[in-house]
């Protein structure tokens, strides 16, 4: 979390700062005064980031009417003092012989709010108690199996459990949408409505053209950088998805899950069908298919509970040279799901004092997707820690996209052979050559199938910001686009009147998503020049650069630019290069590539 809002204590008196904002003051438009707001400008959002960042990690992880009030008036204050700045900043982008990083600053102030409210009384408050309330609504959520009503965590954790029938599946998977998705529709018109006025106000022509303007680039530019990287490895997915439909339709039968076409959205074991490593079983190629481990079995066979895993963790990082963790990690964060009240499970990494007060916040599992969930969210830790000397403003990836591919690259690293370095794995049962089929068809199966849903979900956002999906057909246009996209249809005929986008989290908590699937591409790109610069000579899945120093060195060197610096020119800092690249994840995958296309002749490809 970066940007915040008042103090606590200050919060819960109803007490506001004395202090006259920054953007009240009369900056004359010059180089001069265009340097004196942003020195003033960083100093009171600084200021003002402790007290909201602690508001908000209190109501994600103690919701209530009483938490939730606070947080929406504590965003809400930080709306309207992020548009009031936006604003001033505005007004300054045609003032000739601007300093290069004033320049910048200006940029990320003016295109740094996620949703801008306008500048009209009462309006920030408005937007602010709408997105307070879909995230509640979000975290309160729950399906149900057997008729009986199942949370958000486990509802998740059920539809990867391959003992449920077909039935069940669509049963968890209609009653998510349904309960979750649908009643947020209102308000989320309510909101793009209101967020497309501040987003003008602001200069752009909606919310998602501001979005596609924070990457160094036009959003015209983007838009097409996002598309050629999916142009690339869009024959990967096909590949797969072509493989994985026909050993769905050997499992269920025609009935269920036909040989061509699309495949049903709630057999991949995954409620979004972003993911499909819990079906690995049911499409393991035979022989090569059974690794001989299971990371969460191997955790359970010692004994291992969630802290122990996150420890694990923590050690990779160490092993390149890192600083442990700070001791108030251990004490603030929340590792494990309390019992005594409703949080927001979903995981993610916080920076409250934009110093070290570094957190997570998960409901830990002991499985194997949870042991690389929390490498994950460590990443976005160590990237915050890295760049705590940065102004406040460059208090950030050097895009979003690297914030999520840092731990990602990391948890490429989680081969067979660091299993065993950590004492998790025999090394009498590291898998032998012969099972790297099946070791790179299970990372495929997160991996690859992942790319389609991490594009779309902003294109789908972007059709609704720019009004070419009106609210009565945001259902609609968003089961064409997961059949356009990953060619997935639901189990059974979806409301004209519901909201299923609704129904994943990062669509009520207003998080862009692109940044995710840039982040599939350049994890791939960071773990290969990790690999070259620890001296890696086999195959690139096989690599492991635990406890390489170098490597840890020159990662830093990157990490610690924050956002001071285009994104380009961070990339190549680590990698060599400055533009982003999917050939490292297609160098990565070739193999399976070739073993797949075999796999699929006399297939039909596509749907």
């Amino acid at each position: 979390m970066k940007f915040a809002s008042t103090a606590l204590a200050a919060l819960a008196a109803g007490l506001s700062f004395a202090a006259i904002p920054a953007y009240a003051q009369d900056y004359p438009q010059t180089p001069e005064g265009a340097a004196r707001f942003i020195a003033d400008a960083e100093k009171d959002l600084s200021d003002f980031s402790l007290g909201n960042n602690q508001v908000n990690w209190v109501n994600y992880t103690y919701i209530t009417e009483d938490t939730d009030a606070l947080a929406a008036k504590s965003n809400g204050d930080l709306t309207e003092k992020q548009v009031k700045y936006a604003v001033e900043a505005a007004k300054f982008a045609k003032v000739p012989g601007l300093n290069a990083d004033v320049a910048r600053k200006l940029g990320i102030l003016r295109q740094g709010i996620v949703l801008p409210a306008p500048n009209t009384p009462g309006a920030a408050a408005q937007l602010s108690e709408i997105t307070t309330r879909l995230s509640s609504a979000y975290g309160k959520g729950k399906g149900t199996l057997g008729g009986k009503p199942v949370n958000g965590s486990d509802i998740e954790a059920e539809m990867g459990n391959l003992q449920h029938t077909p039935a069940e599946f669509a049963e968890m998977w209609t009653t998510w949408h349904d309960n979750v998705g649908a009643p947020m529709k209102g308000d989320y018109a309510k909101m793009v409505g209101i967020a497309n006025q501040g987003a003008k106000e602001l200069g752009y022509a909606d919310v998602g053209a501001m979005w596609r303007s924070g990457y160094d680039m036009t959003p015209e530019q983007f838009a097409a950088e996002t598309q050629r990287l999916w142009e690339e490895t869009k024959p990967l997915y096909l590949a797969l998805h072509t493989y994985v439909r026909r050993k769905l339709n050997e499992k269920y039968g025609d009935a269920v899950q036909p040989r061509s076409g699309p495949i049903r959205a709630d057999l991949l074991g995954n409620m979004w069908a972003q993911e499909w490593g819990n079906v690995y079983p049911l499409v393991a190629p035979q022989g090569a298919g059974d690794l001989g481990y299971d990371i969460g079995d191997l955790l359970k066979t010692q004994g291992k509970k969630p802290l122990d895993m996150v420890k694990a963790g923590e050690g990779f990082y160490s092993s390149l040279g890192f600083d442990p963790l700070p001791g108030t990690f251990w004490t603030r964060s929340m590792i494990t799901k309390p019992a005594d009240r409703e949080v927001i499970c979903h995981a993610s990494a916080w920076d409250v004092d934009n110093k070290d007060d570094i957190r997570i916040k998960m409901c830990t599992k002991v499985n194997s997707e949870d042991f690389v969930t929390i490498h994950h969210e460590l990443g976005h830790n160590y990237y915050q820690r890295a760049y705590n000397r940065q102004p406040f403003l460059y208090l950030n990836g050097a895009n979003d996209g690297f914030h999520e591919a840092i731990g990602d690259f990391i948890a490429l690293s989680i081969t067979p052979q660091y299993l065993v370095d950590i004492g998790l794995l025999d090394k009498n049962k590291v898998p032998g050559a012969d099972k790297d089929i099946g070791l790179l068809l299970r990372q495929a199966m997160d991996k690859v199938a992942f790319l389609p849903f991490g594009l779309m979900i902003d294109r789908y956002r972007w059709g609704i910001f720019d009004g070419s999906i009106q609210p009565a057909d945001y259902n609609k246009a968003w089961t064409k686009m997961r059949l356009d996209y990953q060619g997935i249809t639901p189990p059974s005929a979806r409301p004209d009147d519901g909201f299923d986008a609704g129904a994943k989290f990062h669509v009520p908590g207003n998080t862009p998503y692109t940044r995710y699937f840039l982040a599939r591409i350049l994890q791939f790109q960071f773990y290969q020049a990790a690999c070259k610069q620890a001296g890696w000579k086999g195959p690139l899945h096989r690599c492991s650069f635990y406890g390489n120093k170098k490597v840890g060195e020159n990662l830093n060197r990157m990490l610690a630019m924050g956002q001071s610096k285009p994104w380009p020119e961070a990339l190549k800092t680590f990698t060599g290069s400055p533009q982003m690249s999917a050939k490292p994840m297609l160098d990565y995958f070739a193999p399976l590539k070739k073993w797949l296309d075999a796999q699929n002749k006399g297939e039909k490809s596509g749907w």
